[in-house]
């Protein structure tokens, strides 16, 4: 390693066997560098900029010695411990320490934060008595408003502190801090309510804001549980009710999250002339965050929540996952999988993708508990399971893993049909390259079941493996990964079709049909139809183009139709020739314009008209084989009604 850098590895009292020459660390590793050997870590600070510590558990204490110490470089931490040491396998398990290690020492990219104010305006929704317990108990720290079902059974209280008021949601949106809810049969109580709330005559279309919505009407989601400000909890439960009141009671301030998603709407293929084309993200979203904003989709940055499926299903890359962006996950496998190779591992591995909560607690228990995690098997710690989209799988097998498997709940916040289309993606290149079925989900939330699957036999290193280095933008990565992945392949081929929605594929044309109208050029929204400035012509890229179907809407003479595909030599090949056309020369000047063909059937079709018939009617024929400027001249000369009946 570079003279700026090392690596400080333990093998936490000897509960772990490391090897230090195939690690980069120092010859003879600590065995309680967080106590006994602390200041080895004191003298790295001074003599290295970049220091990555094998020890995640003690992280902070070396990063409060590293503040003390003045210390301004870079330092990182990595887990080799649980994910590799602790394991039945620890003893083979150098190779995927190296990889870790490797992949600790990709500089995370940043991200943008979100604000959200809250006043603590609350309505609490409710069908019984429930709701207005809950609303004394929240009444010191938030602003309360009680809205109860239609014929809910509510005992007047004794002192008006806070408005119960009668009615049912039509409809709502918002977000902490700016919800909007329509209200029907909305009615204030009579004061001279006695035995039980007696509400006057209801008005529908009441319309009410608000910065946090609890909901205790045991109905189904008024909105998607993971809103912020959206609370809700079953009346019948008193748990979940106390936890409700725990939770919402502090929802006053400013509250910041990650804005998951960067979206570039220049990108994006969603919709051209009212036509609409790619609507997967519109499908996916489980939270609402997405609507259609004419020719693109507008994405709600305070709503989303993280799912990432949108920007995992996106084929233009318009929507990109930026927790982080997928190059820097692309640049950690490839960072990874050199140093598994370079750490001469005779076994090709096999990626695992987790998030940081429900993933890294499966393996940790797998660890402490049981087997732990096989040598071949090297977790990859990302934000959403949901997030990883086909670019990500393809690299992984592209640099030289031999499967890939994602790690999610055996019940989920989110759905996993974004996923589940990326792996059916994959999948389809995969059992005709020869990887056969090296892509997979796991759901589970038990370690051993977690075991059960990933402990098997490693694959072979195959003969070649790419070294690209990852594009930043999601598109280019995605075909460039997809190439080497079937470049690389046990069984490469040049062409194979895919799945229906599948981000690649052609353009077929019906050549008799077209009439070099070029509206289809004017309508794709990436570019993948082009013209020719100086003649007639249609031109096509296959790379570019994503199938989002509005050339096929769009043609008038339905001469278009897409099939999803990849042809490895297109993708190389520069823009193809798809028709070419004479232009049709001015009967006057000479000068071109239109087409031959194009001309020429417009006035087959006009000759048996009304309009075009007899001498007057064939001299308004013959203005069709006019260029512009000799039309106008000739109508102007001759005082001609285009439209007068002949």
């Amino acid at each position: 390693m570079p003279d700026d850098k090392t690596r400080l590895i333990c093998t936490c009292e000897g509960t772990m066997t490391l090897d230090p020459s195939r690690l980069g660390g120092d010859e003879r590793p600590a065995s309680q560098l967080c106590r006994a050997q602390l200041d080895n870590f004191r003298a790295a600070l001074g003599e290295f900029a970049e220091i990555t510590v094998a020890c995640t558990q003690e992280a902070p204490l070396f990063a409060e010695v590293a503040e003390d110490a003045g210390f301004a470089g870079a330092l990182r931490f990595a887990n080799i411990r649980e994910t590799a040491g602790w394991s039945d396998d620890g003893k083979r398990a150098t190779p995927k320490m190296a990889a870790l290690l490797a992949m600790a020492e990709i500089e995370a990219t940043p991200f943008e934060i979100v604000s959200m104010e809250s006043s603590g305006i609350a309505l609490i929704l409710g069908r019984d008595q429930t709701a207005l317990e809950v609303a004394a108990k929240l009444s010191e720290s938030l602003d309360i408003t009680v809205l109860v079902l239609p014929g809910a059974e509510i005992i007047p209280p004794r002192q008006t502190t806070w408005p119960v008021l009668q009615g049912r949601i039509r409809k709502g949106h918002g977000h902490l801090g700016a919800f909007e809810l329509t209200v029907d049969a909305y009615a204030a109580p009579a004061p001279s309510s006695r035995a039980a709330l007696d509400f006057d005559a209801g008005r529908d279309g009441a319309v009410s804001r608000c910065d946090l919505v609890i909901d205790l009407t045991g109905a189904p989601p008024l909105l998607h549980e993971t809103r912020p400000g959206y609370f809700r909890a079953d009346p019948r439960d008193p748990v979940a009710v106390a936890r409700l009141v725990t939770d919402a009671s502090q929802m006053t301030g400013t509250f910041d999250k990650p804005k998951f998603i960067n979206f570039a709407p220049e990108l994006c293929a969603h919709s051209r002339n009212t036509l609409t084309g790619c609507t997967r993200c519109l499908t996916l979203c489980p939270t609402g965050a997405i609507l259609s904003a004419g020719d693109t989709v507008a994405i709600d940055p305070q709503i989303c929540a993280g799912c990432g499926q949108c920007a995992a299903v996106c084929p233009t890359g318009a929507a990109s996952y930026a927790l982080p962006v997928v190059g820097n996950v692309a640049a950690r496998l490839r960072a990874g999988l050199r140093a598994w190779f370079e750490a001469k591992s005779r076994d090709a591995p096999v990626i695992l993708f987790h998030d940081g909560e429900h993933g890294a607690d499966l393996i940790d228990a797998s660890a402490r508990f049981s087997r732990g995690l096989p040598a071949h098997v090297i977790p990859v710690q990302i934000n959403e399971p949901s997030q990883i989209g086909p670019e990500i799988m393809a690299a992984a097998l592209a640099f030289g893993a031999g499967a890939v498997r994602v790690l999610a709940k055996a019940r989920p916040v989110h759905d996993l049909d974004g996923l589940g289309a990326s792996l059916e993606l994959i999948g389809a290149i995969s059992r005709v390259t020869g990887y056969g079925e090296s892509c997979a989900l796991i759901q589970t939330d038990d370690p051993e079941a977690l075991e059960a699957a990933l402990w098997h036999s490693a694959a072979k290193p195959r003969a070649t493996r790419a070294s690209f280095l990852p594009p930043e933008d999601k598109r280019g990565l995605l075909l460039m990964a997809v190439e080497e992945m079937i470049r690389t392949a046990p069984s490469p081929v040049e062409t194979l079709p895919l799945p229906e929605g599948a981000p690649f594929g052609t353009v077929n044309l019906d050549l008799d049909a077209c009439t070099t109208c070029l509206s289809c050029v004017a309508a794709c929204p990436a570019g993948a139809l082009s013209d020719n400035p100086d003649k007639p012509m249609l031109r096509f890229t296959e790379s570019a183009c994503v199938q989002c179907g509005i050339c096929e809407a769009t043609c008038p003479e339905d001469a278009i139709t897409i099939t999803p595909q990849i042809d490895l030599a297109a993708w190389a090949a520069p823009r193809r020739v798809l028709k070419e056309e004479e232009p049709f020369a001015c009967t006057s000047c000479g000068k071109l314009f239109g087409t031959k063909t194009g001309v020429e059937r417009v006035m087959q079709r006009l000759e048996g008209h009304w309009m075009f018939t007899g001498e007057e009617g064939a001299a308004r024929l013959a203005m069709l084989t006019l260029c512009d400027d000799c039309r106008t001249q000739e109508v102007v000369k001759a005082g001609f009604d285009p439209h007068e009946k002949v």
